[in-house]
């Protein structure tokens, strides 16, 4: 049976994270309802990165298999009926046929996430950045991400109900950019654990404030504990930014 790879966006403030739940709705469950009302029939969906409640997407994937797209064009009209049928916070940005083999997560060769801080009260950020008023030293917060470059176990930012089994990642990229009264965390990575991106950014806030010098941070990440991470930021600030796969993947 054919498989497709369904390349979403998303505003999360309204949904309790991007994979199904029973007791909130979610990003996969609008769109699993999309597809049964467009196709009649259920399709369900296989996700490739989890996103926590209030978090966005700039680029999310799931897959399917199904034998209702079976040419170029129903796929075009398919993109337009769905686009119609979603809420106004949910996007689908494209479908591509791919290998039968093909797995929207395992074939994930990286992420990339932004977290966005702003420093001046603007009510236009409210829901996609995180208002802090605090001084930040841009070269401390620089340090710090640095830092992490030079570790593979990351342990110490993991929140502890999950059911990994390593908490071994690969880290590409993580620097942070200071424009105007804007701060912004980019930090590409193999695979990320629940909670990390946002334990790494309330952490280091505190080494750009000076609550914690750059070597006390080094010590959290070597501790291979949560007990000083601070996961506290809110999950509006964090963008899954990108997802990416082999050019050889997406077929479309």
């Amino acid at each position: 049976m054919p498989r497709y790879f369904i390349e979403v966006s998303y505003k999360g403030t309204n949904y309790g994270g991007f994979q199904i739940q029973q007791n909130a709705n979610t990003i996969q469950a609008e769109i699993e309802k999309a597809l049964h009302i467009f196709f009649k029939s259920a399709i369900s969906l296989t996700g490739s990165s989890r996103t926590d409640a209030g978090v966005h997407a700039l680029q999310n994937f799931f897959h399917f298999d199904s034998k209702v797209l079976p040419q170029p064009t129903a796929i075009e009209k398919a993109v337009y009926n769905l686009n119609a049928i979603l809420p106004q916070d949910i996007v689908v940005k494209a479908i591509y046929q791919v290998g039968d083999e093909m797995h929207c997560r395992f074939n994930a060769r990286q992420r990339e996430y932004q977290y966005f801080v702003y420093q001046q009260k603007d009510p236009f950020n409210d829901f996609h950045a995180y208002y802090y008023p605090y001084k930040l030293d841009i070269t401390l917060l620089q340090l710090a991400a640095k830092s992490i470059l030079d570790f593979k176990d990351f342990s110490s930012f993991c929140k502890r109900n999950t059911q990994v089994k390593t908490f071994i990642c690969t880290i590409a990229e993580s620097y942070w950019e200071h424009k105007g009264a804007t701060f912004t965390y980019t930090v590409k990575a193999n695979r990320f654990l629940r909670g990390m991106v946002r334990g790494l950014v309330g952490t280091m806030l505190k080494v750009g404030t000076g609550k914690i010098s750059v070597e006390q941070f080094i010590k959290i990440i070597e501790s291979r504990s949560t007990v000083k991470t601070d996961f506290s930021v809110p999950a509006h600030g964090l963008f899954l930014v990108k997802v990416n796969y082999s050019p050889l993947v997406l077929l479309k």
